[in-house]
């Protein structure tokens, strides 16, 4: 709940990037223009620290050609900068047809383990969606759906293949930063002893030797950290 209310307050050379040709071809997924797919992503599932974030994103038929007219840089957010994110979550937030971010915490994510959580996470945006799509394409190998006759398809680095997917990606990275951010804003001890600012809450070794000289935090991941301790 603490972070739903936080999150409240934020406003709303093997690199590949979409040509517009091919995104059209993959976007034109069913011939009837009021079926659309669903792109979804998670961030933060490694991490030590903070919830793990999931987003599901509808983008309209033309979508590619809009971002191409306005420079907009739609690929895998962790191949990103960060101004390029933080350009991409706000075009993406202004034309997208439909789009829904969901957090769960550290405390849930290790009472149901970080799989299980993912995937309750990735069903609440899709839950949350006001627009239903036929069709989800999952970023990744596996997904638990919870929605009888609804499509899926997994795909492995799906943020290369799939406009919608790298969308659900770039917002779901957004998302979980500016929540660690906001944490750091309100109590920098947060980035001295773990040096959260920079590592967003990921395993570097700043943030480990934080864990082993401070111990822990209630964001912290218990069941990830506990071999530092």
């Amino acid at each position: 709940m603490e972070i739903f209310l936080l999150k409240k307050k934020i406003e709303k050379k093997n690199q590949r990037v979409f040509s517009t040709n091919k995104i059209k071809k993959m976007s034109l997924l069913f011939p009837n223009s009021n079926f659309y797919a669903a792109g979804i992503d998670e961030a933060g599932r490694g991490c030590l620290f903070g919830p793990v974030s999931a987003a599901a994103v509808i983008l309209p038929r033309d979508f590619m050609d809009r971002c191409e007219e306005n420079k907009i840089v739609i690929r895998d957010s962790k191949k990103m900068t960060k101004l390029q994110r933080e350009k991409s979550k706000k075009f993406i937030e202004s034309h997208a047809i439909d789009f829904n971010v969901q957090f769960i915490d550290a405390k849930e994510i290790d009472s149901k383990g970080i799989l299980k959580s993912t995937m309750l996470c990735m069903n609440r945006c899709v839950d949350h969606l006001k627009e239903k799509p036929i069709k989800l394409l999952i970023d990744g190998n596996y997904y638990e759906n919870h929605i009888q006759g609804l499509c899926y398809e997994t795909f492995v680095k799906g943020d290369q293949l799939h406009p919608e997917i790298s969308c659900a990606s770039i917002l779901a990275k957004t998302y979980r930063d500016q929540y660690i951010e906001s944490l750091v804003e309100h109590d920098f001890c947060l980035h001295e002893k773990y040096h959260l600012g920079n590592n967003m809450g990921y395993g570097t070794k700043k943030h480990i030797d934080g864990i082993k000289l401070y111990g822990l935090t209630d964001e912290h991941r218990t069941t990830f950290c506990k071999k530092f301790m």
